[in-house]
C-alpha cells in the first residue's frame, strides 16, 4: 500500500492560494470561470493548477468543501433553536440564499442531487444529505412533513427554488415566497370527514 507523499511548503501554498482565489472567481462568475484566470489571480501557471486540480469539477469541490460543511451543520443549529418544521424551512431558506450568493455553490449542489460525481462530491453529498435527512425527518415525525417527501426531494426542490428565484430578481428576494408555495404542498393534507 502507498501513501500519498505530504506537499512540499511551496506546493501547499500555491494549493491554498488556487482555492481562496477559485472559490472568489467561482462566486463572482460561477462554475463557468476561466480556470487560466485563476491560476494568472493565483500567481502561478495553468500547469500548477492542472496538477492540484485536474478538473473545474475536482476545484469547484475543493473550493466549496468547507463552505458545504458549514451549511449542512447549520441544520442541526437551525433545528436546535426552532419547531422541525421550521427549522426544515429555515435552512432550504439559508440553503437556497447561500447557493444564489455563491454561484458555483449551485453548480456543486447539481452534482450532489444527481448522485454523480468525484470522491468529493460525494463527501458533499453525504454531508448533505445527512442535514436534510435529519430536518425531513424531524418533520415527519412532528407531523409538518408529508410521509412520502424524501430527502434527495428537498435537496432538488431547493436547488429548484434557487434558480427560480435567481430568474427572477437576481438576488434572491423571492426566496422565501417560493419556499412558501412549495412547503404548503409538502405539508399532509387534511382529511375533510363531510
Amino acid at each position: 500500500m502507498t501513501q500519498a507523499r505530504p506537499m512540499r511548503a511551496d506546493a501547499r501554498r500555491n494549493y491554498e492560494r488556487l482555492l481562496k482565489v477559485a472559490a472568489q472567481a467561482f462566486a463572482e462568475h460561477g462554475e463557468g470561470a476561466s480556470l487560466d484566470d485563476i491560476a494568472k489571480r493565483a500567481g502561478v501557471g495553468s500547469g500548477t493548477l492542472y496538477r492540484h486540480f485536474p478538473t473545474r469539477q475536482a476545484l469547484l469541490e475543493a473550493a466549496y468543501l468547507d463552505r458545504v460543511e458549514a451549511i449542512a451543520a447549520r441544520a442541526d443549529a437551525i433545528a436546535a433553536d426552532l419547531p422541525p418544521g421550521e427549522a426544515l424551512v429555515e435552512w432550504l431558506n439559508e440553503l437556497s440564499a447561500g447557493l444564489i450568493q455563491v454561484r458555483g455553490l449551485k453548480a456543486l449542489l447539481g452534482t450532489v442531487v444527481t448522485d454523480g460525481g468525484s470522491a468529493a462530491a460525494t463527501v458533499c453529498a453525504g454531508t448533505m444529505k445527512a442535514a436534510v435527512t435529519r430536518l425531513v425527518e424531524a418533520a415527519q415525525r412532528e407531523g409538518t412533513l408529508r410521509a412520502d417527501v424524501e430527502p434527495i426531494d428537498v435537496l432538488r426542490l431547493a436547488h429548484g427554488v434557487a434558480t427560480a428565484s435567481e430568474l427572477a430578481d437576481a438576488e434572491g428576494k423571492a426566496i422565501r415566497r417560493y419556499l412558501s408555495l412549495l412547503t404548503e404542498g409538502l405539508r399532509p393534507g387534511t382529511t375533510d370527514a363531510s
